[in-house]
């Protein structure tokens, strides 16, 4: 990974999801139920049912430390143990800000499906262009990524302890990314 931090608004991702939530329509999907994977799913998939009108459930999965450093492996923080009969058979559109290496999207995908769901796909605001370390199962019917970038560092504006100099240092961002 770049050592390059990328800054995004919150007015970029709002369009990004609009446009996440058109393809999504447009491709025939049409999920029962969002299930967001958090911390960094829950502001995107509850922006994704404004366009979508499917109700939310949450999952915790931690796979970086309080350092921003990967753990070996994704572990469950919060589960949705008491509504898991409720996944059966229903068509599940698992949502997260961004798929970077791939491995807590795989994790919570393979647990989702031992409920046996009719239908699964995934919808990030962000795919990463880069090798990634897990893999989708083959039983994943659609991928759908709001947007494909470089493998920087996303700052994304929940995260920011002052959102005017986040918004400064993404307008900064997009200025670069303009003469570049």
């Amino acid at each position: 990974m770049s050592s390059e931090k990328y800054y995004i608004t919150y007015n970029e991702i709002h369009k990004t999801i609009k446009e996440l939530g058109e393809n999504i329509r447009e491709s025939g999907f049409d999920s029962d139920v969002i299930v967001a994977i958090g911390a960094g799913g829950f502001i995107p998939a509850r922006m994704l049912r404004t366009f979508l009108c499917k109700p939310i459930l949450t999952v915790g999965i931690a796979y970086y430390d309080m350092h921003n450093k990967p753990s070996e492996f994704p572990r469950k923080i919060q589960w949705i143990d008491e509504v898991e009969q409720k996944l059966s058979g229903k068509k599940i559109l698992l949502v997260d800000e961004v798929d970077d290496s791939r491995v807590t999207l795989e994790y919570c995908l393979r647990e989702l499906l031992r409920h046996n769901p009719s239908e699964i796909a995934v919808a990030v605001l962000h795919n990463k262009n880069k090798e990634k370390r897990g893999s989708l199962p083959e039983e994943v019917s659609w991928y759908f990524a709001g947007r494909e970038v470089e493998d920087h560092w996303i700052c994304y504006p929940w995260d920011a302890g002052d959102i005017e100099e986040h918004d400064r240092l993404a307008k900064q961002t997009a200025d670069k990314d303009d003469r570049d």
